[in-house]
């Protein structure tokens, strides 16, 4: 298949995934974030023989390694191109209703850092571009040209928690009408003038910032989480990772919303508020990974997993 290659991937907290999931066989699952399909491959595995799963992805080059990748699971597998808000769309054509289970790996995946083509990585020479899907969304590139110095300072402040956001706005903006903004690599220069040094490039937070920024990403997640329950059977589990600080708070609060219990004084003979829980909390705490995990994929050491499940109709 052309586009398609052979790589080494390790999906992030799989055993904690299966772990909350609890693939059965006949479940229907849907992984929201395809990539080269390792969790899939796991989920399918875990609910065999007659388990489906629907994954989808927003970046066609990802659709196309993971049905590659996971042709072997034949018509157990469905993969679709679309993106989280796309999901009732993509449901009601696969004929689906309601699922037993929902995974949501967020962030950028290793197909797309590790293609300097993408410009994705701040430590290879590529394009202006960060787009997860290139047939839609505007390049990096194009996007800079029509921000100004405080819309962008918000995004990095509000996506990246960067120190100083206006002055590397400022930075970045002047660069670019200059004409010296001419790759990924010059970027991270600018980005990172005056930056300290540390385990982390000082460019990768403005990095993480933009790439959400020309995604999208929070509104997706967002459209994802007004969503829930309802893709999710009576007893189905939703589980997410998140690598970001904003997007797990986002996560906990919903799931914090929907598991909303009785809020009435002790003592009442019934209850007056009317809250009902819909979801139970899974993850009391946050799942990391675990020391091993990070030695041997240091990828995966922002990683933050909560699970749910739904308990009422």
């Amino acid at each position: 298949m052309k586009g398609v290659q052979q790589i080494n991937h390790r999906p992030v907290l799989l055993e904690e995934v299966v772990e909350q999931l609890r693939p059965r066989p006949g479940g229907r699952y849907v992984d929201l974030t395809l990539g080269a399909g390792g969790h899939a491959r796991r989920i399918l595995e875990e609910s065999s023989p007659d388990g489906l799963l629907l994954g989808l992805d927003r970046d066609p080059l990802a659709v196309r390694q993971a049905q590659e990748n996971l042709k072997d699971f034949g018509a157990r597998l469905q993969v679709v191109h679309g993106k989280f808000s796309q999901l009732p769309r993509v449901l009601d054509q696969a004929g689906w209703n309601q699922v037993d289970g929902m995974l949501a790996d967020l962030g950028v995946s290793s197909l797309q850092l590790d293609n300097p083509g993408r410009g994705f990585s701040l430590q290879s020479r590529g394009p202006l571009d960060m787009r997860m899907d290139p047939r839609a969304d505007q390049p990096l590139f194009e996007l800079l040209e029509k921000l100004d110095v405080e819309v962008l300072a918000d995004a990095l402040r509000r996506l990246g928690e960067v120190k100083s956001p206006r002055a590397v706005a400022r930075r970045i903006l002047s660069a670019q009408q200059e004409g010296k903004l001419t790759d990924t690599l010059a970027l991270a220069r600018v980005a990172a003038e005056r930056g300290r040094g540390g385990a982390r490039h000082p460019a990768t937070r403005v990095f993480m910032a933009l790439r959400m920024l020309v995604n999208r990403e929070i509104e997706e997640l967002e459209s994802l989480l007004a969503r829930l329950p309802d893709p999710l059977k009576r007893r189905g589990r939703v589980v997410v990772i998140s690598f970001h600080s904003l997007e797990d708070r986002l996560v906990k609060n919903r799931l914090k919303i929907l598991e909303g219990r009785c809020t009435c004084p002790p003592g009442l003979p019934e209850c007056g508020c009317g809250r009902r829980p819909i979801l139970k909390v899974l993850t009391r705490r946050v799942v990391r990974p675990s020391a091993l995990e990070v030695e041997q994929n240091p990828r995966a050491r922002s990683a933050r997993l909560r699970a749910a499940e739904r308990v009422a109709a």
